[in-house]
């Protein structure tokens, strides 16, 4: 076989995998979206493309070193199941000021914190919770995003993803602190990041390296935290079927499910290491 035809062989087999997985988007036990399979799905694809930076054999090591430290020095982030949900208020996109209580008093609340508009895996996770949107108002929930990011990036991300639930922007950190989400990008990452073409700063704004660990949390309508997920392996996401598992025990029978401990350990993809 030539070297063209086994070229268009191993292409053909990489579209038709990524189609296969795709596919099996929506096909999660419950119905809901999964951001799993899409994960897995945007990976086969990136390594397809050959796009995106590429990175040394050093820089690949110092992002996982860096990755290492951080899970160290947070080795369980995020409030607990059990613990209370602490009030808040911040502005949405377009200034308009949210409090979480406000919300509370409606039904229980999805309270979800990620990175920003330039993190492919928070886009793939935002895109799942939208997708989800219905079935979590279905059962009288409310969706609300933190990011640190500033507004008027949140504002354009509403605009071209066509979201329809608050993006609320943390920008004295104080409530990614109040969920023991809150980290500091180390200044070599920081470097490293911006050599390649990625400014956090242009989101967050001057002198402002900062992120949540992505956590996601279920919160019944009397302020106790009912599941939650945060990860330092910022491609590990809450599922919706999860989400959606936890409201219906709020909705049928209420109770505590810390999905952080119950799910089996994932094996984890060794693409995109680093923070």
């Amino acid at each position: 076989m030539s070297k063209v035809k086994k070229s268009v062989w191993i292409t053909a087999i990489i579209v038709i995998a990524t189609t296969l997985v795709v596919g099996i988007y929506y096909l999660d036990h419950s119905g809901a979206p999964s951001y799993k399979h899409a994960m897995q799905a945007f990976l086969i694809k990136s390594k397809a493309s050959g796009k995106g930076p590429k990175f040394s054999k050093e820089e690949y090591k110092l992002m996982a070193d860096k990755a290492r430290e951080l899970k160290a020095r947070l080795p369980n982030p995020g409030l607990k199941v059990g613990s209370k949900a602490p009030d808040f208020m911040l502005a949405n996109a377009f200034g308009k000021n949210i409090r979480l209580s406000d919300y509370l008093k409606k039904g229980p609340v999805v309270l979800v914190f990620y990175r920003g508009a330039w993190c492919p895996f928070c886009n793939l996770h935002l895109h799942a919770l939208h997708e989800s949107l219905p079935r979590f108002k279905k059962l009288g929930a409310s969706l609300i995003l933190v990011t640190p990011q500033r507004p008027d990036k949140s504002a354009a991300q509403i605009k071209k993803d066509g979201y329809q639930f608050e993006v609320l922007s943390d920008l004295e950190s104080k409530v990614m602190q109040l969920y023991n989400l809150y980290f500091e990008l180390d200044p070599q990452l920081v470097k490293l990041y911006k050599a390649k073409g990625l400014d956090i700063e242009a989101f967050n704004g001057k002198g402002r390296n900062v992120l949540p660990v992505p956590g996601s949390f279920v919160i019944a309508p009397d302020g106790a935290i009912v599941a939650m997920h945060a990860d330092t392996d910022y491609k590990q996401r809450m599922e919706p079927a999860d989400i959606i598992a936890a409201l219906k025990s709020l909705k049928n029978q209420p109770g505590i499910t810390q999905i952080k401990k119950e799910q089996p350990k994932k094996e984890r993809p060794r693409n995109h290491p680093g923070v």
